[in-house]
């Protein structure tokens, strides 16, 4: 009753957010006469005219209407399309760093290009995200006439792009790639040794484009960039061909809902007959038992054609969100491993993390950012909470008037694919286009060999065929034509309908199974009805669905059975509608939870890891960085002699390890020399050590020489750096996997791994100055070391989260030892073109130095 109070005095949200925005809509409206007189080139002007300003200290607030005008009126110039109001006011719920929820076939593309090129005024860069590679490069090239024309340079990034040309892209005013890459390229960015590899320059606004899919489907896995690990693969053959001899139910029992398989106590003790192990759950078993729970996963949660396809040789997964194959993305944890074993192709080695961020943590990082999408309105709470956006509802151009039928249900999944076939074949013959949705390849494919008994032309898209997308969606609109899609047909698509078809009814739509989110419903839905346009849409289910089985299947077969129903026959009711609407909202805030618990996690590591990534740019951007070499060697100084030394308890000075460890890391040796101690202050001792150390780096210096000992400062620094950060990483993944037994000891897990981390964190710290220290006092040079410009380096793999291929640097354990000039030697790889020049530290035997890897995709 308060709420509907509220509203019939305030009205509502959408009401609110509208009238905040109509005048500005007016106020850019009446500008149109004015910038319509202008020719080409005084348009172009303006450009040069709105720098200036903010350069005098407008903003860009003050400066929007006629920023908006001179973008509407250059487009209908260079593209012959106008932007109507509703995409002025997406426009401005972009600017203002909101979600605009525009319909299908709303022009969103063509509505970002206002706020895309107000912001790229100030000359910080602009990013545009988008869903695949495909539509990055489409719509930079598609919208750069309105760009190139009012004096913005424009540049698109890709995996495998050549260095020199995504360094370029980045610099353009205007920058569109993925969400995959901008992040890696981040990570990929923090791993670089000198500062002109890095290829971005900050993060200053973003759009993302589909933004529910990039900011909540795909939140849910991190991105990591790996390398190998030396771990044997061949327990995983082992293991594979234990499997098969065990039964579910009576071995192990599936909980589909938590998507894990737990072992029985009699599956146990098959599976330590099987291995010829007296106690599976013994310490030294552990990784066997990890290897047998991947193992049954890999059996029976993921299927081939569902989760993943094989081809050459590899396993490649499927994105459940898009059906798109995800090539050089790998399960993590060793689950990937289990599959290949499983399927009988090579298993790869497990690799070990390099660096990796959540998607909800990159994003965060920037000063500004707004999103676009058809389907963001039921996630309006998670994108407050997380990113701080508010969703703004845009109206429609023109009324929709598709018709949205109600479900149909029918009991097993065979009947209900042939009411699909005779639904489709129907409309076939009338000639009114079909777009058939499934969730799976293997369902798509189903669909398709049904239909081809029934004598029905049609075209298939998924992961198989993905090269023939363009054209496929093309046809997908014109008479009589029938699509089979899996949901990759659903984003950044705009399904243009032929002659005669209006008449026809429009474009059908059939969904083929629900999916676990209402928006990837709504986003097949909203591939008819565009624009006013007419439109159908239904959707067909079984109670053999994964969806029905699982959380609704329980309350509806047994209305089912008292309405005896026979073989295909179907329900449809409004009951069945919201019977699985609330299934879809228990995974919808299941995956909420889920997403909210990695980014708890994340959270830990990103105050570490923007500590780290600050002290390595401070590094990087620095000529030279004794300064920096001091701090660590005056906080060095500190600890030990606070350890040593301790404060007001002479008796308990232990001198011997302080000449030990002032040898160790300074190699000083004149420490005392049998001086009388009993009148000096832990002070007077500090005093005494630094300018020991002070005199013995002066005498380093002149040695070495400047240049080289300033050159050598930096190399060792960076070094030190990655390889306890990356020892870091690999050790935090272990704490948090180790964490969730404290549950058993009535222990907050997260709180847990917060102070495990943190103390580790700060060890690691500690080891980073040690280690730097040591490694600069001992460090034996001959000859000059000249500033090299390393080559720019091919990272390994085509990064995608969850698990990726190497970043091709192996970073070896340094030893204190003599330095080789001129070993400032590449790595290779094959992805991202950069080159992080490590310096070989020998051993003092002249044996192995750091090498690096190349693997293969």
């Amino acid at each position: 009753m308060i709420q509907t109070a509220l509203k019939v005095i305030f009205g509502s949200k959408f009401e609110r957010d509208i009238k905040k925005i109509a005048p500005l809509v007016d106020l850019i409206n009446s500008l149109e006469p004015e910038y319509k007189k202008l020719s080409d080139y005084d348009l172009s002007q303006k450009t040069v005219q709105f720098k200036e300003r903010i350069a005098r200290g407008e903003t860009l607030e003050m400066i929007l209407p006629e920023a908006f005008a001179a973008v509407r009126e250059t487009s209908l110039r260079k593209m012959k399309m106008r932007h109507f109001d509703v995409q002025l006011m997406g426009g401005i719920a972009l600017h203002n760093g909101n979600i605009a929820e525009m319909k299908t076939g709303e022009g969103k593309t063509l509505t970002s290009t206002l706020a895309i090129y107000l912001n790229a005024l100030e000359g910080k860069g602009v990013h545009v995200v988008t869903v695949n590679e495909y539509l990055a490069r489409r719509d930079a090239e598609w919208m750069s006439p309105i760009y190139n024309a009012l004096g913005m340079s424009v540049g698109s990034i890709y995996s495998q792009m050549p260095y020199e040309e995504k360094r370029a892209a980045y610099l353009a005013d205007i920058t569109y790639g993925t969400n995959n890459e901008y992040g890696f390229d981040y990570l990929r960015d923090n791993m670089v040794e000198h500062r002109s590899l890095k290829v971005q320059r900050g993060h200053n606004f973003a759009i993302v484009d589909e933004v529910d899919s990039v900011l909540i489907d795909e939140a849910r896995t991190p991105l990591i960039i790996s390398g190998p690990s030396e771990q044997d693969v061949s327990l995983y053959i082992k293991v594979n061909r234990v499997i098969p001899q065990l039964q579910n139910k009576i071995d192990f029992e599936i909980d589909e809902k938590a998507r894990t398989v737990l072992m029985t106590e009699v599956g146990v003790s098959k599976a330590e007959k099987l291995l010829a192990v007296s106690n599976l759950y013994d310490p030294a078993n552990i990784d066997l038992v990890h290897h047998i729970h991947q193992a049954l996963k890999a059996h029976n949660l993921f299927a081939r054609d569902v989760d993943y396809v094989v081809q050459s040789g590899e396993v490649v997964i499927v994105d459940e969100f898009t059906g798109r194959l995800m090539a050089g993305r790998r399960y993590s944890d060793g689950l990937h491993q289990a599959i290949e074993a499983k399927e009988k192709v090579e298993v790869k080695q497990e690799n070990q993390t390099l660096a990796s961020i959540t998607f909800q943590n990159y994003f965060r990082m920037y000063k500004k950012l707004g999103g676009m999408t058809g389907t963001a309105d039921t996630e309006a709470v998670e994108f407050k909470k997380i990113y701080n956006l508010d969703v703004i509802v845009i109206p429609a151009n023109k009324k929709m008037i598709r018709l949205d039928r109600a479900d149909k249900i029918y009991r097993t999944q065979k009947e209900k694919f042939e009411a699909i076939a005779s639904d489709v074949k129907e409309r076939y013959t009338k000639g009114q286009p079909v777009l058939v949705g499934t969730v799976s390849i293997e369902n798509s494919e189903k669909i398709a060999k049904m239909l081809a008994l029934k004598g029905v032309p049609h075209s298939v898209l998924n992961a198989k065929y993905h090269d023939k997308e363009a054209e496929i969606i093309k046809d997908a609109g014109q008479k009589a034509h029938v699509t089979i899609a899996t949901n990759m047909a659903g984003r950044g698509t705009d399904i243009v309908l032929g002659d005669e078809v209006k008449e026809l009814g429009g474009l059908y739509i059939i969904g083929s199974e629900r999916h676990e989110s209402r928006r990837i419903d709504n986003q097949l839905r909203g591939r008819s009805g565009r624009q006013g346009d007419p439109g159908e849409s239904r959707f067909y289910l079984s109670l053999e669905d994964d969806l029905m089985r699982i959380f609704g299947s329980d309350r509806i077969a047994p209305i089912m059975q008292r309405l005896g129903m026979e073989e295909g026959e179907a329900i449809e009711h409004k009951m069945v509608t919201n019977a699985i609407e609330r299934a879809q909202k228990r995974v919808e805030g299941h995956n909420f939870e889920v997403r909210k618990h990695l980014l708890e996690y994340d959270d830990v590591m990103n105050k570490q890891r923007k500590y780290i990534y600050s002290i390595r740019d401070e590094i990087l951007e620095k000529d030279d960085i004794h300064e920096i070499i001091i701090e660590f060697i005056e906080d060095h100084v500190s600890e030990k002699i606070n350890e040593y030394l301790p404060e007001k308890k002479t008796s308990e000075w232990n001198i011997e390890e302080l000449k030990k460890w002032l040898e160790h890391s300074f190699t000083i040796t004149s420490f005392l020399n049998g001086k009388d101690l009993s009148n000096e202050s832990v002070d007077s001792m500090h005093r005494i050590i630094l300018k020991l150390i002070e005199e013995k780096l002066k005498e380093r210096k002149e040695k070495i020489g400047e240049n080289n000992f300033k050159i050598l400062e930096k190399i060792i620094s960076l070094q030190v750096i990655d390889q306890k950060w990356k020892d870091h990483l690999n050790t935090n993944d272990q704490i948090r996997e180790g964490v969730w037994a404290m549950g058993y000891a009535q222990k907050d897990p997260l709180v847990e791994y917060r102070f495990q981390s943190f103390d580790m964190f700060e060890g690691m710290v500690s080891l980073v100055k040690e280690d730097i220290i040591m490694y600069i006092f001992r460090a034996q040079v001959q000859g000059m070391i000249e500033e090299h410009m390393p080559e720019p380096k091919e990272i390994i793999g085509n990064a995608i989260h969850q698990d990726v291929k190497s970043y091709g640097v192996s970073v070896g354990n340094f030893q204190p030892a003599s330095f080789n000039p001129n070993a400032l030697q590449g790595a290779k790889g094959n992805s991202q073109n950069r080159e992080t020049s490590k310096a070989a530290v020998h051993t003092s035997g002249g044996g192995s130095h750091r090498k690096s890897s190349r693997r293969k995709k």
